[in-house]
């Protein structure tokens, strides 16, 4: 996996689920069968793992087999069979609203909370991509930031609109000398004036969320961004360059819910065809009022 430029995150990841896999195992690697990897898919759910924690099991138990193939020179049969992998929901992922977002950074009181998330809402930024931002990332000149290796250890271009780069020079006025590069730095206790972690921009959304009750997390920020982007016309590929997704499918179903511009066609299509404009007939409201709602409605009155 080194040789193959894994991070040191998936590596960890995979031998930490190697592990689990081998310990449980009351027969040598050798005599592995379907068999065996369906009861361990039984211990796994007995465990209350995931479906998707499971299917990432069964991947690295097929990588290690391939592995002793085609490092170690065994003559050994992959052991799990095609079709083994558990059926995933499929929830539509979530995005914050209008209202929300203004709600939401209408509670952010520090300079540097609220650069770290309009980072996340105007440039799509993940919450690792904000941890580990460098001051020589920043372009002012052509409102831009280079991403050194995201995910998938891959650099991209991302822009930034005006309020967003507004509330990063508010805070790089207010930030302190510190050694490191980083831009955003831990505010208090041991470890002031170093690099804020991941977990740390977290729980200040988390603090954030509790304040005004909005159910929010970095990468609802994240997609939020792409909602906004997709319902103002810009073009899906654009979008998928900024996110730095792969496969445009990933950028599609970030964009599924709330799309406006979905609505505004599927609507000028319904006007011709019907020849009739797309007005919408709405009940009469008194017909589906109990009777309790009538008497309150006409005491208002």
């Amino acid at each position: 996996m080194k040789r193959r430029n894994y991070s040191p995150h998936t590596i960890k990841n995979y031998l930490s689920m190697l592990t689990i896999f081998l310990i449980w195992l009351r027969v040598p690697v050798e005599q592995v069968d379907n068999q065996v990897v369906d009861a361990y898919i039984d211990y796994l759910l007995e465990q209350r793992k995931s479906p998707k924690t499971i299917n990432c099991h069964l991947v690295c138990i097929r990588h290690f087999y391939r592995f002793l193939r085609e490092q170690e020179g065994e003559t050994l049969a992959d052991p799990v069979m095609r079709g083994s992998a558990l059926r995933l929901a499929k929830p539509l992922p979530k995005h914050l609203q209008d209202e929300q977002v203004e709600r939401l950074f209408s509670a952010i009181n520090r300079d540097r909370d609220m650069a770290m998330f309009k980072l996340m809402l105007r440039c799509g930024l993940r919450v690792e991509e904000v941890a580990n931002l460098t001051i020589d990332c920043i372009d002012y000149r052509r409102n831009r930031i280079f991403v050194h290796l995201g995910k998938g250890s891959k650099d991209r271009v991302v822009y930034f609109s005006t309020d967003a780069a507004e509330a990063l020079a508010d805070y790089l006025e207010i930030r302190p000398e510190a050694t490191t590069r980083n831009i955003f730095l831990v505010e208090k206790g041991i470890y002031k004036n170093q690099p804020i972690s991941v977990r740390g921009i977290q729980k200040r959304l988390e603090y954030y969320s509790k304040k005004t009750g909005i159910a929010v997390s970095c990468h609802q920020l994240r997609h939020t961004m792409a909602t906004q982007l997709l319902n103002a016309d810009a073009a899906l590929v654009t979008i998928q360059d900024l996110l730095g997704h792969t496969r445009i499918q990933t950028t599609q179903r970030y964009c599924k819910v709330s799309n406006s511009k979905i609505r505004k066609d599927y609507h000028k299509a319904m006007t011709t065809i019907t020849g009739k404009p797309g007005t919408l007939k709405s009940p009469k409201e008194s017909k589906y009022l109990t009777e309790k709602e009538k008497a309150e409605k006409a005491t208002t009155m």
